[in-house]
């Protein structure tokens, strides 16, 4: 199965996901708030294991100890936040489909066009110009999110759409950034080809804090 094959089903999964929480959620029960928990406990787990199975040299090589805790803490973080935000399912929703529609954006610009490497030590594939474009189509769909679910339209969208966009992709860079000093190529393959959990979401790890910041 092609790359672009793999990335579409993963999206589609995603949003079918936050679909059926919505309609759940519609007739009562507290899908979102649930899932989301599961998926933030799951990633801590998930974590630790790859702590754990890491060599001895890895794990205590320089400065990494001291970064793979601070990851585990940034981790615990979510959790906590997940906890606070996980009860207001329209903002975990909207942070679900801006990060896959910034995903696929930063993908799928990025490698029609190419351009100068975002952090080619860290992530051979990102570039600038798929940033942009992701930032673009995060933007957007923040915008149209507001549109259908809140039936209005906010200059504030426009920002919570760009911020969440770029948060994002440095999420994802530093998850790429912790598996390269582990030594891995995903947290784990419980999703199969797509890797583990913390592959799947590392884009909230900035912006859970955030949003619960910003709420509180």
């Amino acid at each position: 199965m092609s790359e672009t094959a793999n990335r579409v089903i993963v999206a589609s999964c995603l949003i079918l996901l936050a679909i059926i929480a919505a309609w759940l959620e519609r007739h009562g029960v507290s899908a979102v708030y649930w899932l989301s928990l599961i998926v933030g406990a799951w990633m801590i787990f998930e974590f630790i294991s790859c702590m754990w199975k890491a060599p001895r040299d890895v794990m205590f090589s320089g400065k990494n100890l001291v970064l793979f805790i601070g990851f585990l803490a940034l981790l615990g973080l979510d959790f906590v936040s997940l906890m606070t935000i996980g009860r207001r399912p329209m903002i975990i929703l909207m942070i679900l489909v801006i990060v896959c529609a910034a995903d696929i954006g930063a993908w799928f610009f990025g490698k029609i066009f190419g351009g100068d490497k975002l952090w080619e030590k860290i992530s051979e594939n990102k570039t600038w110009t798929g940033q942009i474009f992701g930032v673009v189509c995060g933007t957007l769909a923040s915008v149209m999110y507001g549109h259908m679910f809140l039936k209005s339209f906010s200059p504030q969208l426009v920002w919570i759409g760009i911020s969440i966009s770029l948060l994002s992709q440095y999420g994802d860079l530093t998850a790429s950034f912790i598996k390269r000093k582990m030594k891995i190529k995903d947290f784990s393959n419980i999703l199969g080809k797509h890797g583990g959990i913390i592959d799947r979401f590392d884009g909230w790890i900035y912006i859970l804090p955030l949003m619960l910041y910003v709420i509180m």
